[in-house]
Parts: C-alpha cells; sequence; structure tokens
C-alpha cells in the first residue's frame, strides 16, 4: 500500500507563500449562471508577474481567477446600456 501521510489534505495551501505561487492554481467555484456563461481568457506574463500576482490574491483571500474577474470588470464596466 502507498503511504499518504506526507500529502496535504484536499484543497489545503501551503504554509508559506513561496511553495503556493509555484503550485497549480485552483479551479475558480462558480456557481448559477456566471458559471455556464463563462470563456477562458489565457495571456503571457513574467514568471515574477505571475508570482506577485498570487501573493496578492492569497493576501486578499480570494483565487486567482476571481480577483482577474473582479479586476477586469471594474476596469471593463458593462456599458451596454450607453450611447455613443
Amino acid at each position: 500500500m502507498t503511504d499518504r501521510s506526507h500529502r496535504r489534505g484536499f484543497a489545503a495551501r501551503p504554509g508559506d507563500a513561496e511553495s503556493w505561487i509555484k503550485a497549480n492554481d485552483a479551479p475558480s467555484r462558480l456557481s448559477g449562471e456566471t458559471a455556464a456563461f463563462t470563456a477562458r481568457l489565457t495571456i503571457d506574463v513574467t514568471p515574477a508577474l505571475r508570482g506577485r500576482i498570487k501573493v496578492a490574491a492569497f493576501r486578499r483571500g480570494l483565487t486567482v481567477a476571481d480577483m482577474l474577474r473582479d479586476l477586469l470588470a471594474r476596469e471593463f464596466p458593462d456599458d451596454s446600456g450607453l450611447s455613443s
């Protein structure tokens, strides 16, 4: 049998930010209508910037995806009701 005592618990974050930065991103927990209408957006960033983003999200208690969704929504508000 395999000894699993060395593994972290399900959805547990590492104790230090450095190892968490290097870990894979966790999937976001979208619910309801929001989850049904999402699209993936991929951008290239430097490893240093990715690390800063992950640390900021960790400190705020958010996932990277949720934090960036909020940032993009603030920067690009829905102005479909406005006329040019």
